[in-house]
């Protein structure tokens, strides 16, 4: 193992509820695979989250058992209201050696498992992934072998209020004209969030937290100017987070923050409350926004004027075999049964998050997901969905660039600009603790 996981560690490994999800239920789980006499016992390890999906867990798991006596799987949930909670107990696992047989890890750490020795291979188990969205597989890949597996996944688009944008004179056609190919540009938002900017009202909002939040939500601006955070094998950023294309995707969003478009720490449900005309938000938020007292529409994410390239962020829990578990067939068996179409259908249902296997949404469970405004979310999972970078090194480079950002978009927020030569420092110290982990861990 390269490098063993620490409390230390976890605690910048805490990706907060941008890629949220987990679920629970069932019995609480114990130790690692075990086998009295003919049976195998499995345990699993998941965040804890809404009760549909803790209802959910219980009749699957109890099905499960009962039509497999010969392997029965117990699963223990992990409250995540202390966000260090789940890696914290995870680390405290992995240095005692008391991990359980299968493990939901948030996909940007999926690398991290794989490349320490955490998880197991289980390509074996999922040869035939073509029914899984491209970014699914390519999120739970690490060096060429399947090292977890998703039934569900996120995507953020741009939300909108119809009702104050007529009110501001703004042509509320414009935004439904939009297509998956052809989204609004960065320039028409800023155009957009100008005119709707008030004493009472901000016209965007972009952060949707200062943790993970922030390079989840923000990464597909860089990949749809040029460059993405890091290099295409993991192994670099210098070049990427810190180039030019960069500095300039960095540039616009602290200029909507500088020019009071946005604010540096939205409130709570901002959008909800009537307190921004657009906001750049998760598939989610479909659900809280059924209490909404306002007509609100959801058009795609937006798209950098210099390319034309439309990209949108995705990601989430997966499930992944531990190198505790002393029986890895059962588990995968059990694995291939936990993703079949019809579990991973009625598991997004209850979950409220778009499904990873496209066979899913033909499931009465996922109509909703075939008409707008949810359609939105799964057109973009299926065209332009970009994973986090898969690198080891993620959970150092997400800590320092939601650092680096938090600072420029203060600096912006206090003196109404912010140079490029102090956007060009932060991003080249992102790259300095970034290549400083890895080069320290995982360089050949």
């Amino acid at each position: 193992m390269k490098k063993l996981l620490c409390a230390g560690l976890a605690m910048t490994m805490a990706l907060s509820l941008t890629a949220c999800g987990g679920g629970n239920g069932g019995s609480n789980g114990g130790d690692s695979a075990s086998a009295e006499g003919d049976v195998t016992n499995l345990t699993i390890w998941q965040p804890s989250d809404k009760e549909s999906i803790e209802n959910w867990w219980v009749e699957k798991l109890d099905e499960w058992n009962a039509e497999h006596p010969e392997i029965q799987v117990t699963r223990t949930a992990i409250d995540r209201s202390d966000s260090y909670a789940y890696d914290n107990k995870v680390a405290t696992a992995v240095t005692s050696n008391d991990l359980p047989d299968i493990l939901f890890v948030d996909g940007p750490q999926v690398s991290y498992y794989a490349a320490n020795g955490i998880t197991v291979p289980i390509t074996k188990y999922f040869e035939d992934t073509s029914d899984f969205v491209d970014s699914t597989i390519a999120e739970c890949t690490y060096d060429g072998e399947l090292y977890a597996i998703s039934a569900t996944e996120s995507s953020v688009a741009l939300y909108y209020n119809k009702d104050y944008l007529t009110e501001c004179g703004y042509d509320v056609s414009k935004l439904e004209s939009y297509t998956v190919d052809n989204p609004i540009t960065w320039s028409e938002l800023a155009e957009l969030a100008e005119q709707c900017t008030t004493d009472s009202y901000v016209g965007t909002h972009i952060i949707m937290d200062h943790g993970e939040g922030l390079p989840y939500a923000l990464e597909p601006m860089y990949v749809s100017n040029g460059k993405d955070y890091i290099s295409e094998d993991g192994a670099t950023a210098d070049g990427y987070v810190n180039s030019a294309e960069a500095v300039e995707t960095t540039a616009y969003l602290a200029d909507l923050i500088a020019k009071g478009y946005a604010n540096v720490d939205p409130i709570t449900d901002e959008f909800l409350n009537g307190a921004c005309a657009t906001e750049i938000q998760g598939s989610w938020d479909v659900t809280v926004l059924e209490d909404a007292t306002f007509d609100w529409g959801v058009t795609y994410y937006p798209v950098s004027d210099n390319t034309g390239t439309p990209v949108s962020p995705c990601g989430d829990w997966a499930a992944a075999v531990t190198n505790n578990c002393s029986n890895v067939d059962a588990a995968g068996e059990f694995m291939q049964w936990l993703m079949s179409t019809e579990n991973v259908a009625s598991y997004s249902a209850a979950i409220s998050k778009p499904a990873a296997r496209s066979s899913a949404y033909e499931d009465e469970a996922m109509a909703a997901y075939q008409e707008y405004p949810l359609s939105v979310f799964k057109e973009q999972l299926e065209n332009n969905a970009a994973p986090r970078p898969r690198t080891p090194s993620y959970a150092t480079f997400s800590t320092a660039y939601a650092e680096a950002m938090t600072n420029i978009f203060s600096q912006a927020a206090s003196n109404g600009a912010v140079e490029d030569s102090y956007i060009q420092e932060q991003l080249d110290g992102v790259v300095e603790s970034f290549e400083e982990d890895y080069n320290t861990y995982y360089a050949e």
